[in-house]
């Protein structure tokens, strides 16, 4: 009896590194095909908010001139050009950019691929409401890869790269810190905006609470203002812009919190 309980556990982790096996794959498929298309990528992609015409930024302006406010993006300028300091900084940083951007792609097959491994431990009714579990992560990452580049992204280089304590000091940039903040916006945004996700798993392991999110709200509150000043234009508008989706997910996990206690009473 204990062997083959023994050899039951062996075939779940089995499993379980087959799963690990073919999303590693598939981030590696993806990382290949963006270094392969590494010059597309670069110039399209990562060094676009570099473009005073970048679509962001005529928006932005469009928008604040409307609402009759002054804004920073109606005079966008980017004067000097990144610089590359030792030999291997592009190809490394071609390597590593490809690896989080395909990481990123992957996501909703690696999600897949998780789900497929906890499937069978659940009821057909968990099966059924996995795959909208499955279509809700991928939203939300969609979301966030959006948000992150459309707003957070922009107002973030153009913010660090006009920003001088004094003329005597020139902003010349090496291009893979450039490159490293865009990546990890788009990463870390991502991961952002899976926090009701987060929160609904964590509620339904018992580890967290609505009270408890409710209790911390304010100080929440506090921090996505700190780093809404810290990552825009120093305008209370592009603050706003970026405090206001945040606080809304915030909300929204609060909100999904209360459903999954209301359904674990029930039981």
């Amino acid at each position: 009896m204990e062997e083959k309980n023994e050899m039951s556990f062996l075939d779940h982790v089995e499993e379980l590194r087959w799963h690990l096996v073919r999303s590693t794959i598939c981030v590696l498929i993806f990382t290949i095909i963006l270094f392969v298309f590494q010059k597309q990528v670069y110039n399209q992609f990562l060094l676009a908010h570099l473009q005073p015409d970048f679509i962001t930024y005529q928006w932005f302006c469009d928008l604040f001139t409307k609402m009759g406010l002054e804004s920073s993006f109606c005079n966008i300028s980017f004067n000097a050009k990144l610089q590359s300091l030792a030999p291997t900084n592009q190809l490394m940083n071609a390597l590593w950019s490809s690896f989080i951007l395909g990481l990123i792609l992957s996501f909703p097959y690696i999600i897949w691929e998780m789900m497929r491994f906890i499937m069978p431990g659940l009821t057909p009714k968990e099966r059924q409401k996995s795959k909208g579990f499955i279509v809700i992560a991928t939203l939300l990452l969609i979301i966030g890869l959006s948000f992150s580049y459309f707003i957070i992204a922009p107002m973030s280089v153009y913010f660090f790269y006009n920003y001088q304590i004094t003329d005597l000091i020139v902003n010349n940039f090496q291009f893979d810190s450039y490159i490293g903040l865009i990546t990890n916006t788009l990463l870390g945004v991502s991961v952002v905006f899976e926090l009701p996700l987060v929160v609904y798993f964590l509620t339904k392991f018992g580890l967290i609470t609505p009270e408890f999110l409710k209790t911390y709200r304010k100080h929440a509150l506090v921090l996505v203002l700190i780093v809404s000043a810290i990552i825009t234009p120093p305008d209370v508008a592009s603050q706003i812009i970026v405090a206001i989706p945040i606080l809304i997910l915030y909300e929204i996990s609060i909100w999904v919190s209360k459903v999954i206690v209301k359904k674990q009473d029930k039981l």
